[in-house]
This record gives C-alpha cells, sequence and structure tokens, in this order.
C-alpha cells in the first residue's frame, strides 16, 4: 500500500486548502484512514480520523474548521481546511492505521504554511 498526499501550499491566515491523499494497493481487515501534522521542532500530532463507517474524530484545536472525508470509489482521502491560522503550519501526513496488527503506514507529506 503507498499513500500520496497533495494539495500543500502557501496560504494566508483565514485562508483554506484542500488535500487530498491517494491511496493504492490493498487493506484487507479494519483500518481506519487519518491525518497527522508536524510543526517545526514539535512531535507529530493527530489532527483528524475516518473509520470505514466514515465516523470522524478530531483535534481540538482544528475542530470546526476542519473536514475530513473520503472517497473510496477513488481510494481518495481529503483534508478540508477553513479558517486557518499561522499555527497550523506543518507537515501533512496521510495515515492508514491496521486495527489487528496495529501497524501503520504513511505518506511522504505534504507542507502547509499559513502565513501573510
Amino acid at each position: 500500500v503507498q499513500l500520496v498526499e497533495s494539495g500543500g501550499g502557501l496560504v494566508q491566515p483565514g485562508g483554506s486548502l484542500r488535500l487530498s491523499c491517494a491511496k493504492s494497493g490493498s487493506i484487507f481487515g479494519l483500518y481506519t484512514m487519518a491525518w497527522h501534522r508536524q510543526a517545526p521542532g514539535k512531535q507529530r500530532e493527530f489532527v483528524a480520523v475516518i473509520t470505514v463507517r466514515d465516523e470522524t474524530n478530531y483535534a481540538d484545536s482544528v475542530k470546526g474548521r476542519f473536514t475530513i472525508s473520503r472517497d473510496n470509489s477513488k481510494n481518495l482521502l481529503y483534508l478540508e481546511m477553513n479558517s486557518l491560522k499561522p499555527e497550523d503550519t506543518a507537515v501533512y501526513y496521510c495515515n492508514v492505521h491496521l486495527v489487528l496488527s496495529n501497524d501503520n503506514i504513511w505518506g511522504q507529506g505534504t507542507q502547509v504554511t499559513v502565513s501573510s
């Protein structure tokens, strides 16, 4: 399985971006898909997760501003980000978590910079 993120870039505070993650290959068993991010000098942190039943959960810092969704027919995961703040600046990573084996698959990341 490979994950490839896209859609990052430079945006002004208050602006919006939509990140995409293209998944190739088959996954067997129960899994979730998520977005994480890592700011310079900080540890990678959870942003949002979606289950195979489309249940979602968000970090408190992005709740109400970010929306995670998936298009199973196209093997795509999305993160719609609105009302962006400078503190949202980070490399955003797509993640597949295999529930039974507790393994993780990561993409290479896409840079999001929020600055005026």
